[in-house]
């Protein structure tokens, strides 16, 4: 399977990177943990978006070192995982980049890096090994669903105690976004006679996905999710990143976006309001709701989780 990370998990740990607009003109790039402070100025930092350009049609654009892969062929591969994930989701955010850039590092989690730079451009960091195709559209998928989710801007900072529910939610939209794809390059692969790694793809897929439910096998199971929540709260909203019980959590959040996949439109409302992820889980479900009304989106998501957690 892919040459590098193995089935993505243990490296799907997201840190946020904030730059800031000197370091970003003088070195280029400067990676700091989800712990760090942002800086006071970038709460009023959010440029000025462009109508009509949308996370579906906005450029990619490549950074980073690629060693020996071809860029029209990553390309090509992240835009395939684009359509996969966001085809027939209604896109319903007022705070949609106008350009992708999907920079590979060489070591380091996946990433969103946040700069103050004013520009409109959301910039992703992968880590893969060599034309890992199923480990570049699941890194990208990830971190795909936090801009879809608002969270390029360079106010966007995780923190707790509910960042754990945004990477659920986004682990589950990646995943989604997964066996769609592997689906999609069995019939048409983007590479001539390359149609039986559309196979090796729902196999990446199918691996994470058993890691997961054997977490949350070890953790009670999610039969009962209110007990789930409730006996594992203090380590849940704890967590740093993609944790284990956001791992498990998804599982849950993924079986209703198979049910009702209109629901994903949801996540272009998330994190619109003072506080983001900072909100005790009840108040961040109640504000998501708000958020959703207001851009006109279906509020079943956030109500489908309010019924599963109830947090007290």
């Amino acid at each position: 399977m892919d040459a590098k990370g193995g089935n993505g998990t243990a490296s799907s740990r997201r840190r946020i990177v904030i730059a800031s607009t000197a370091f970003l003109l003088a070195q280029g790039r400067i990676r700091a943990s989800a712990r760090t402070r942002a800086d006071p100025r970038m709460s009023i930092l959010s440029p000025v978006l462009q109508p009509g350009v949308t996370l579906l049609s906005a450029p990619i654009e490549l950074a980073g070192d690629w060693g020996g892969m071809i860029p029209h062929s990553a390309v090509q591969v992240l835009e395939l995982m684009r359509r996969a994930c966001l085809e027939e989701v209604p896109l319903v955010s007022d705070r949609q980049p106008t350009r992708i850039r999907v920079d590979e590092h060489t070591t380091g989690p996946p990433a969103v890096w946040l700069h103050a730079d004013g520009s409109t451009t959301a910039w992703i960091v992968v880590d893969i090994g060599e034309r890992a195709w199923a480990q570049l559209a699941y890194q990208f998928g990830h971190e795909l669903g936090h801009v879809a989710a608002n969270s390029w801007l360079p106010h966007a900072v995780p923190k707790g105690p509910s960042q754990w529910l945004e990477e659920a939610l986004v682990e589950a939209f990646s995943l989604r976004g997964l066996g769609r794809l592997g689906a999609t390059w069995r019939r048409t692969p983007p590479f001539p006679g390359d149609n039986a790694y559309g196979e090796a793809i729902m196999a990446y897929r199918s691996k994470i996905l058993e890691d997961y439910r054997r977490l949350a096998a070890d953790q009670g199971g999610l039969g009962d999710a209110r007990a789930w929540f409730a006996r594992h709260r203090a380590r849940i909203e704890a967590g740093d990143g993609l944790n284990a019980y956001a791992r498990a959590a998804s599982l849950l959040i993924l079986a209703e976006y198979e049910r009702a996949p209109a629901c994903l439109a949801a996540i272009g409302a998330l994190n619109r309001w003072p506080g983001r992820t900072a909100l005790p889980l009840g108040d961040y479900l109640d504000q998501w709701k708000a958020s959703c009304v207001e851009l006109s989106a279906s509020t079943r998501l956030p109500a489908f989780l309010m019924a599963q957690f109830q947090p007290g």
